[in-house]
């Protein structure tokens, strides 16, 4: 089998590339990434493989250099006779970003671009399967509270907290419009966040949320709202084992479901254990983060309910030299506490019925003590400005 990989050298991707590279069913991986020449591009993809000491084959793995915005993408692709005999394309490339200012960005990333590698797909003579990386929370930000079935989605009257979901929602019927359905295989991850091994995370991604709502310990979110969040590595082991299964469906939730499900309180638990030197947890109605915002621009009024909770605040200022670091962080984590206030959890039964091999996922607030000293590291400024 030959694999046409896009986002390889991404977070997902790049977990994809290496459980993919240890498959025998595989004998060539086309990674489509982008880079100045072909040196770079080894360079790039030799860099996933040394990450975690993997062996990186340089016979197996094979770059594709191109770019998501070329306007002549499906000409080059058509051209391409290399990669011309293709049987399986995995489309995890994405721009993940939730700030509004790349909202254009996102759009042409993940939908036109999207689109230009169909045009190229539909024209494979051995194409088998076209499996996308999608995302479980295309449902919506109106659904809220309660368990999230696959047939929900997607769904066109769904609003959205950022304008990432809603491309991915528009890609699936994208895909649609191009390939018939024995070809299509979309795999919706849920809140992919951290590794739940031993090892440096490949991506600080939502471990930046989760290392930001540590520092801070004054937290606008419900904290007894169900969380669905699964780590990399089983995200990766997942998507893999659904390309070789006997699969009923052409669409699975990749998720905690019920059983592995967190909360922002069960998490902060763990925090607690690991940073005791912090102040305890607090958890407040979403409607104070407006007061931060305020505090931050030394423009809270007196009255004002968080003037209540002068410990947090001394320990900002101390935490904090300039006021206008906290505006910045809270900016950032804005809608990530949008996500944390929904409760959704994906139905998952789909998944470990078809691929019995596969084990329920770890609960995050137990799979993440692993990533401690790693999340004590993140720069959480760069993070906040760089999304």
């Amino acid at each position: 089998m030959n694999i046409f990989l896009t986002g390889a050298t991404g977070f997902v991707g790049g977990e994809l590339l290496v459980t993919l590279s240890k498959r025998k069913e595989v004998n060539k991986i086309y990674c489509f990434l982008r880079a100045f020449s072909e040196d770079e591009a080894n360079i790039k993809l030799e860099n996933i493989f040394r990450i975690h000491h993997d062996h990186f084959n340089k016979h197996k793995i094979i770059p594709i250099i191109g770019n998501l915005f070329d306007e002549h993408l499906t000409d080059f692709l058509i051209k391409n006779e290399t990669i011309q005999d293709t049987h399986v394309i995995i489309h995890s490339a994405a721009n993940t970003s939730f700030s509004k200012i790349y909202d254009d960005m996102v759009e042409r990333a993940n939908m036109g671009g999207l689109e230009k590698i169909l045009l190229w797909a539909k024209n494979l003579q051995q194409l088998k399967t076209f499996l996308y990386i999608g995302t479980a929370t295309i449902c919506g930000k109106d659904i809220k509270n309660r368990l999230v079935h696959e047939d929900e989605s997607p769904n066109l009257r769904a609003s959205h907290l950022v304008k990432y979901t809603y491309t991915k929602m528009h890609g699936e019927l994208i895909i649609h419009k191009h390939l018939p359905n024995d070809k299509i295989l979309i795999a919706r991850p849920s809140i992919i966040m951290g590794d739940s091994r031993d090892v440096v995370p490949r991506s600080p991604v939502i471990l930046w949320a989760l290392a930001t709502v540590n520092q801070l310990r004054f937290v606008p979110v419900n904290e007894f709202a169900n969380l669905d969040m699964i780590p990399v590595d089983y995200t990766a082991q997942a998507i893999v084992a659904l390309l070789f299964a006997k699969r009923n469906y052409n669409v699975y939730h990749i998720s905690s479901g019920m059983a592995a499900a967190t909360t922002a309180h069960k998490l902060s638990k763990s925090l607690e254990s690991y940073f005791p030197d912090r102040p305890p947890f607090h958890f407040a109605n979403k409607s104070m983060l407006n007061q931060v915002k305020l505090w931050a621009k030394r423009k809270l009024p007196l009255e004002s309910e968080l003037n209540k909770f002068p410990e947090y605040l001394d320990y900002w200022h101390h935490v904090f030299e300039d006021p206008s670091a906290l505006r910045i962080l809270f900016a950032g984590l804005d809608p990530y506490l949008g996500f944390a206030e929904l409760g959704q959890v994906f139905d998952n039964s789909r998944l470990l019925a078809d691929v019995p091999s596969l084990k329920q996922s770890l609960p995050a607030h137990e799979y993440i003590k692993n990533s401690m000293s790693y999340i004590a590291k993140i720069d959480l400024l760069e993070g906040a400005l760089n999304p």
